[in-house]
């Protein structure tokens, strides 16, 4: 009789254990109930707004996806970049000068993370600093001991590391810049590596026409666009100054005000037509690791329409966030793929873009598709010229979106199902 009884219970704990393990295998989806980083989508990790842990957490998107694997061959304005605000200012990061660091951080990981989980663009802060280049969160242009994060190579050395292990990537650096010595950007970024992938200030439009295309760029290999907030530094070092090619609306928390757009003060207007470039920055004056949470989910899609009206009907094509990876479901990950749907294909959403489709011929789920954005006949021809290679590129970043938990989780749910078969079988002999 015990073993009568003993064969029903393991089998149903066997139908439990595998429907379980089925479950974290497919992985939850954005916003629903999770248990762990692994038992979410891949891209996605397990977390919550409140900190309450009356709260279950939920499945949180850190990654959007790529656009290039969708559409290539676009003119570069015609694609949304997740940016990263003081990207090197990284959470319970030590200074490299042994101080104990007083500053501000505005991320929760490392340059490299960020790079793997889709950010494409870097807003880094400048400084001279013990006779080098420094990454500092300072003020009144003097970097400090307690402001000073690390030498700017260390991180210019991670972004050349990525270019090189990822060939048909492209990303943008913005430089906050206080450096004062002759040539001083242009050595350490010689030094770093970084000068092979230099896109060149001549190949930029300064009339508000079309970039070229990424498939252009990528075979060139002119995958890094260097902006600089000091216009002198275009002539005499060839770095683009930013407010000559990009409109930005006002940083800090007064550029987060509901229903307004203004521009930054040192940038063209908002709807100025002669940039062909959006910057949205949506961030606060001073960062809040948990009021990111909020800023990064619905208020920022609000905003991003409040802007897109005031650019002149423009979607942003760099979206500037603190603390990326928070948000209470979709978060600024979310808000670039709505961005590039509307860039690309003129759709609400980038999965909804396909090879060759007409602009705007969305899902049928979709409604109101955007208008589409002009692109001149010569910056479509382009992708025609462009090499195999780039075409057959965009598989994906060796340890970004097609890096997924869910093939080990699978893994994991068939060994252990298999065991559990076992010893079920031994059970009932």
């Amino acid at each position: 009789m015990e073993r009568i009884k003993l064969v029903p219970n393991v089998f149903f704990a066997t139908l439990f254990t595998a429907a379980f393990l089925f479950t974290l295998s497919s992985g939850f989806k954005e916003k629903q109930t999770c248990i762990n980083d692994k038992s979410c989508d891949s891209g996605s990790q397990c977390g919550t707004c409140t900190g309450n842990v009356s709260v279950p957490p939920r499945c949180i998107r850190v990654q959007p996806h790529s656009p290039v694997r969708k559409v290539r061959g676009l003119p570069f304005n015609r694609y949304s970049w997740l940016t990263t605000h003081n990207a090197f200012a990284r959470m319970g990061h030590k200074s490299d000068t042994g101080s104990v660091l007083l500053a501000p951080v505005n991320q929760q990981d490392s340059i490299t993370a960020q790079l793997n989980n889709g950010v494409r663009g870097l807003m880094l802060d400048m400084y001279e600093f013990e006779n080098d280049i420094w990454l500092c969160h300072s003020f009144h242009g003097k970097c400090y001991n307690y402001t000073a994060f690390q030498p700017a190579i260390n991180v210019l050395k991670e972004v050349e590391e990525f270019l090189e292990a990822n060939p048909t990537e492209i990303i943008t650096i913005f430089i906050e810049d206080y450096v004062t010595s002759q040539s001083g950007l242009t050595k350490i970024f010689k030094a770093s590596g970084l000068g092979k992938f230099w896109f060149p200030v001549a190949r930029m439009p300064s009339n508000g026409s079309n970039w070229p295309t990424l498939d252009s760029m990528i075979q060139q290999n002119q995958r890094l666009v260097v902006f600089t907030s000091k216009s002198s530094k275009e002539a005499s070092e060839g770095i683009a100054y930013i407010w000559r090619y990009v409109v930005e609306n006002q940083y800090g928390t007064d550029g987060m005000k509901n229903g307004s757009c203004p521009s930054r003060a040192e940038s063209a207007v908002m709807n100025s037509k002669t940039r062909s470039l959006v910057l949205l920055n949506h961030f606060p004056d001073t960062p809040d690791f948990i009021e990111a949470c909020k800023q990064n989910s619905a208020p920022l899609i609000t905003m991003m329409n409040t802007c897109h009206d005031a650019a002149g009907k423009r979607w942003p094509n760099f979206i500037a966030v603190d603390f990326y990876k928070r948000s209470d479901g979709g978060g600024a990950p979310a808000a670039v793929d709505f961005a590039n749907g509307h860039l690309v294909c003129g759709c609400n959403n980038i999965d909804s873009c396909r090879a060759k489709m007409t602009f705007g011929d969305c899902d049928p789920r979709e409604s109101s598709p955007a208008p589409a954005p002009t692109t001149s006949a010569s910056s479509a021809s382009n992708s025609a010229s462009a090499s195999a290679a780039a075409k057959e590129g965009g598989e994906g970043y060796k340890k970004s979106f097609a890096n997924s938990d869910c093939e080990q989780i699978e893994l994991e749910w068939v060994v252990t199902t298999a065991w559990i078969g076992i010893i079920y079988s031994l059970l009932c002999m």
